[in-house]
């Protein structure tokens, strides 16, 4: 799977989870197989229709972050997630001193 982060300033963080062609984003499980992007009922994380390209799947995702976020997470690099589990993403901001 690879996602592509789209940074967007936002108090609340996010917890990223792949099952297969589910993805879980803070608790809310969407499986992609069966998703449909529409402008009358957005999706909170999800940008646009995510598409399988070879039997992979492609997924733009929001990639909320604090005031004081790093550059790595102000402009992040698409992320390849080759095994099911939790998706280790840049951080939301700053760490604290």
């Amino acid at each position: 799977m690879k996602i592509t982060l789209t940074p967007q300033l936002r108090q609340q963080a996010l917890v990223l989870e792949r099952v297969g062609s589910v993805m879980t984003c803070n608790g809310v499980a969407t499986d992609l197989a069966a998703y449909t992007a529409t402008p009358e009922a957005p999706h909170d994380w999800i940008v646009g229709q995510p598409e399988q390209v070879s039997g992979e799947w492609h997924v733009t995702i929001v990639l909320p972050h604090g005031a004081e976020a790093p550059e790595a997470t102000r402009f992040p690099e698409p992320i390849t997630v080759t095994a099911d589990g939790p998706v280790t993403l840049p951080p939301h901001d700053a760490p604290a001193d």
